[in-house]
């Protein structure tokens, strides 16, 4: 992977959509699908009910792409895995053991609950590897249930073991969810435990200079960036500058954030159709103009529309404003 910078998978972000916008940026080593339920996927395939929305036109997406997905049955999540590897070919799977949200870790015991359970782990890896080869299964993991009780490093070895390819430590606990700041320290004493798998970084890596700091001060094979790039899509692409120590590139203009907006827009109108499109950018449009002057405002005002030709006049009637 060149370079060894990777995308997260974030649940209602990271859809085809914000993949093709990074994938027009550049630096970005390998892009994920939004975590896909394994359970979900069968029941889905069973009745002919159609694929899940992280599908969204993965097929004739370029590669490298991994998927994540996430089950705690070890057939299921077998089954689910190899019929998207034979299905859509994808370049790696990647097992969330991570996810730390109620429906998942708490009512479905998946995610960031089997961080209890090393051994179970390393069986659901195991059977996924044996079911996916020759292509990589990956896993991401948290530093364990809480700060007392950290699991990692009987994880990865657990991982390592099942044949795991890479294994991603985000660097906060079950218990931490998104607050505090995530723990280098302890991402990396994980290395101490791995004899030939890759460990990847994850945490509060919110500008390129701190994802070049990542590789100088801790031993991590490849760092995984997320919620920054959600408003900083072109962080990869500076990141990947600064790694390969060139000077750092320039900030996008004006011009190219408008520009880049209205094109996911159309992209999310061409799946969802205008009417849910402009429902849901209310999500995404605040992201691509966090930072400049009237950002607020103009988050307010998209907020309260309903309308395409409302949508896209408050996009041009902001950026014509900052100027």
């Amino acid at each position: 992977m060149d370079p060894p910078l990777l995308q997260a998978p974030m649940v209602g972000y990271t859809h085809y959509a914000f993949r093709s916008l990074l994938r027009r940026l550049g630096g970005v080593g390998l892009l994920a699908t939004e975590m896909i339920s394994a359970r979900e996927l069968l029941f889905r395939q069973a009745r002919g009910k159609g694929l899940p929305a992280p599908l969204w036109r993965v097929k004739e997406e370029e590669r490298p792409l991994a998927v994540q997905i996430w089950e705690n049955d070890p057939g299921r999540l077998a089954e689910a895995a190899a019929w998207l590897v034979q299905e859509f070919r994808f370049s790696v799977v990647d097992l969330n053991f991570g996810c730390p949200a109620r429906q998942v870790a708490q009512k479905s015991q998946s995610g960031a609950y089997l961080l209890r359970f090393p051994e179970r782990i390393g069986e659901l890896v195991g059977r996924v590897v044996a079911a996916c080869a020759p292509t990589p299964v990956t896993a991401k993991i948290r530093l364990g249930p809480t700060r007392q009780q950290i699991t990692a490093p009987e994880v990865a070895q657990a991982v390592e073991e099942a044949g795991g390819a890479a294994i991603t430590v985000h660097g906060r606990t079950t218990q931490d969810r998104f607050g505090g700041q995530a723990d280098w320290e302890a991402i990396a004493r994980v290395k101490n435990y791995l004899k030939r798998t890759p460990l990847i970084g994850n945490g509060d890596l919110r500008s390129p200079t701190d994802v070049a700091e990542a590789f100088r001060r801790w031993p991590v094979d490849g760092v995984m960036i997320g919620r920054a790039a959600l408003s900083r899509p072109w962080i990869f692409r500076q990141a990947a500058a600064l790694l390969r120590g060139d000077p750092l590139p320039p900030e996008p203009t004006l011009a190219d954030r408008r520009q880049w907006l209205v094109e996911y827009y159309d992209l999310v109108v061409e799946h969802h159709g205008p009417k849910k499109a402009t429902l849901l950018m209310r999500r995404y449009a605040p992201l691509f103009v966090e930072g400049l002057p009237y950002a607020r405002t103009f988050r307010a005002e998209i907020c309260r529309t309903t309308a395409p030709e409302e949508f896209l006049r408050l996009v041009e009637q902001f950026f014509a404003g900052q100027s």
